[in-house]
């Protein structure tokens, strides 16, 4: 399946403008999903947004709600938020460059590959990628997408470019309570030896294939041998089980009855009323 662009737009680094597109560099479809049946039923488990001693609520009648610590929420309109939303700039500006290594790995976000969006942007953009590597530099700018604001730094990744999302300082978790708890001794000399000479042989060149993912391995094993059993219980999905658009599920007799209240003293002669004749023609092809 080919990869879709979930952005585009120009990086810009000075006067220099490249088209390029963002593709996600991480594949959430390798990852294994269940989805919760109910077994008596076989039916899956949906999910209905509730108010303790109410039941079920519209998504109309719900807001945003910010835990102020003191057992109390503000109350925030989705419009109110939604109002100080950033539009999606179409451009990236490299404000910024710093060494590769100056960035501390907890800032790392998401990773994007960055893709020239035709052949006649492929010459400033192997420029640009040239040059960070020649330098051993990434570049540093910030990117509206989606309604939020990113930090990213860009650097040479293969024969292209790799940009990644950074956490903001103020996402961060400082580390020194964590291990201010440790003893500031003199390692012994005999030790720090056998661990360096320990380290040097077991070093070699990063290759991610050479690690597996056992339990990743082991499910689809279970999954595999469950498969051609015929004893496995199974549940089919039908239509009916399809999940249903939309943020909250409603359940159809809850819908029903809302219907038939609405309807409820109506006057029955409206109901006897002559319909309008339909305008609506049928057009030649």
């Amino acid at each position: 399946m080919a990869s879709r662009a979930v952005w585009k737009g120009q990086l810009r680094l000075s006067l220099v403008a490249i088209p390029v597109e963002l593709h996600s560099a991480t594949k959430t479809s390798a990852r294994i999903g269940f989805r919760q049946i109910h077994e008596p039923s076989g039916k899956p488990v949906r999910y209905e947004k509730v108010v303790p001693g109410i039941g079920p609520v519209k998504s109309a009648e719900i807001l945003k709600g910010y835990e102020t610590g003191d057992g109390e929420y503000l109350l925030l309109d989705p419009d109110e938020i939604d109002a100080i939303k950033l539009e999606t700039k179409k451009t990236l500006e490299l404000v910024q460059f710093v060494d590769q290594s100056e960035i501390a790995p907890l800032y790392f976000d998401k990773p994007y590959y960055v893709v020239p969006t035709d052949e006649l942007a492929e010459d400033a953009y192997r420029v640009v990628r040239d040059a960070l590597r020649s330098e051993k530099k990434a570049g540093l700018g910030q990117l509206a997408m989606r309604g939020r604001e990113y930090l990213c730094a860009i650097r040479p990744c293969g024969d292209g470019l790799l940009l990644e999302t950074l956490r903001y300082e103020s996402e961060i978790r400082e580390a020194d309570p964590m291990f201010s708890g440790i003893e500031d001794a003199k390692t012994d000399k005999e030790l720090l030896e056998v661990a360096t000479q320990l380290i040097k042989k077991k070093t070699a060149p990063f290759d991610a294939s050479a690690f597996e993912n056992h339990y990743d391995a082991a499910l689809r094993d279970l999954i595999e041998a469950k498969r051609k059993n015929r004893k496995t219980p199974r549940a089919k999905a039908g239509g009916d089980d399809e999940r249903p658009k939309g943020e909250n599920v409603v359940d159809l007799m809850s819908a029903l009855k809302e219907s038939l209240k609405k309807d409820t003293g109506k006057k029955t002669s409206s109901a006897a009323k002559k319909p309008a004749r339909s305008r609506t023609k049928s057009k030649s092809a």
